[in-house]
C-alpha cells in the first residue's frame, strides 16, 4: 500500500478528509524515525496540542451534557475517558500503527503495537485534524470517537457495569443468566457492534458500540432499565412459580 493510500485509509477511519494531508503525515512521525531521517520532525509537539484539544472537547461536552454532576464527578468522568489506555484502543481499532513512521529498531521491537506510542500518535492525529479543519472538525471527531465511553462513564461511580446489574436481577427473578447475541458491520478498521440481550428466550434490550463490550453494556443497560421501570414486564410476575417449576424452559409472551 502506498503512503497516499495509507493516509486515505486513515482519513476514512477518522471521517475527516484533510485539506492538507501533510498535517496527518506529520502526526505519524515517531521520534525513532527522526534519528534515521534528520530532516523529519517528531510528532511530539502535535501530541502536546492534541492533548489540550482532547481535554477541552471532553470537558466542554460533559459540562453541558451533565449539568447535575459536581466538579469532582466531572473530573472523574473526564479521567475515565481521557487516558492512554482508551486512546491506544482507539488507535488500534483504526489500525493506526500500520501508518506510523518508525525507526527500524523500534519497528522491529513491535513499536506499531505499543500502547504508549499508539496513544501519543492518537493525540497527534487529533491535533492534525484541529490544524486542518479547525475546532469544529476536531470536536466532532472527539465526540464521535469517545461518545460511547462518555455515556458509559456517566452512568455513575461503579454504576456503569450494567451487565453485572442485569445478571443479579435475572438470577433473582428468572433463576437464569442473560444471554447475548452479537453482530457487527463495517470495515475491520471501523467496525460497529450490535448486541441483543435475551432473557428466558425473549429479547429484552438492544445496544450498539465500537466494541463488543460497549454493545453488550448498552444492551444490558436497556434491559435493566426496562425491568426497573416495568416490573410487570417480567415473565415471572405473570406466573409467580414459573421460574421455580420450569427454569430453563421457554414461555409464551
Amino acid at each position: 500500500m502506498s503512503r497516499d493510500e495509507e493516509l486515505a485509509r486513515l482519513e476514512e477511519a477518522l471521517g475527516h478528509t484533510f485539506a492538507d494531508r501533510a498535517h496527518l503525515d506529520a502526526a505519524l512521525v515517531h521520534r525513532s524515525y527522526c534519528a534515521e531521517h534528520p530532516d523529519a520532525q517528531p510528532n511530539e509537539r502535535l501530541e502536546f496540542l492534541g492533548d489540550a484539544v482532547l481535554g477541552l472537547s471532553v470537558t466542554d461536552h460533559i459540562f453541558d451534557a451533565y449539568p447535575n454532576l459536581p466538579e469532582g464527578e466531572l473530573a472523574k468522568l473526564r479521567a475515565s475517558v481521557v487516558n492512554a489506555e482508551i486512546l491506544a484502543a482507539l488507535a488500534d481499532e483504526m489500525d493506526l500503527g500500520a501508518a506510523l513512521l518508525l525507526g527500524k529498531g523500534e519497528d522491529a521491537s513491535g513499536g506499531r503495537a505499543k500502547p504508549s506510542i499508539l496513544a501519543d500518535a492518537m493525540e497527534a492525529v487529533l491535533a492534525a485534524v484541529y490544524l486542518d479543519g479547525g475546532w469544529t472538525a476536531a470536536d466532532a471527531l472527539v465526540l464521535r470517537l469517545l461518545g460511547d465511553e462518555i455515556r458509559e462513564g456517566a452512568s455513575g461511580p461503579g454504576g456503569g457495569d450494567y451487565k453485572t446489574r442485569l445478571q443479579e436481577v435475572a438470577a433473582q427473578r428468572f433463576d437464569q443468566l442473560p444471554r447475548y447475541q452479537l453482530r457487527s458491520d463495517g470495515p475491520d478498521h471501523s467496525k460497529r457492534f450490535y448486541a441483543t440481550v435475551m432473557l428466558r428466550g425473549e429479547p429484552y434490550g438492544e445496544g450498539e458500540g465500537r466494541s463488543k463490550k460497549q454493545a453488550e453494556q448498552a444492551a444490558a443497560r436497556a434491559a435493566w432499565q426496562r425491568l426497573q421501570a416495568n416490573p410487570g414486564d417480567d415473565p415471572d410476575d405473570r406466573t409467580t412459580t414459573l421460574a421455580h417449576t420450569a427454569a430453563g424452559e421457554g414461555h409464551d409472551a
